[in-house]
């Protein structure tokens, strides 16, 4: 049997990783058609800010715990994922702050939500995001097995991708 020592840590105390402060996170389930959405704004926004500096953008399936060693550096993170309120029409985009996580009086699908998430992060001495920002995208179908938007979504997707866009160039 081979012992192999472990690298050492990164320093995940530091206030950024090199010159990308914010960070945009899309969310989502790629084989669950509209719970993909994140994935496809953050994948549309990359395009679109790849000359922009400061910014990095970053795609995840992962939930919950898993997205803390993500995000551990940034001093802004944007979030975008995939809500179903039956509220508003597909493609509405609900914009919450930081601030307002503290409010949300509901669990977390995702076993360990963003709020508690960031709390444990500063808890173990982690230098998190002090800035959040989610945009949550209303969808019509996040359940059937699909590759594919539906069509409200789709259509719905370049306005989404646009208000996205204009929200990250301006940090």
């Amino acid at each position: 049997m081979t012992l192999v020592k472990p690298k050492a840590a990164p320093d995940r105390t530091s206030k950024a990783r090199g010159p990308e402060r914010t960070l945009l996170l899309g969310l989502g389930n790629d084989l669950l058609a509209d719970d993909a959405i994140g994935l496809r704004v953050a994948a549309a926004v990359r395009q679109r800010l790849a000359a922009h500096q400061g910014i990095a953008v970053a795609q995840s399936t992962e939930m919950g715990l898993s997205l803390l060693d993500l995000i551990v550096g940034f001093e802004t993170l944007i979030l975008v994922d995939a809500v179903q309120t039956h509220q508003a029409p597909a493609g509405f985009i609900h914009e919450i702050t930081g601030d307002d996580l503290k409010l949300l009086p509901t669990a977390s699908p995702h076993f360990l939500g963003i709020s508690e998430m960031l709390e444990l992060g500063r808890k173990l001495g982690l230098s998190v995001p002090k800035r959040v920002r989610i945009f949550a995208v209303e969808v019509q179908d996040p359940f059937t097995v699909s590759t594919n938007l539906t069509p409200a979504l789709t259509e719905a997707l370049p306005g989404i991708v646009e208000r996205v866009v204009a929200a990250v160039s301006s940090y």
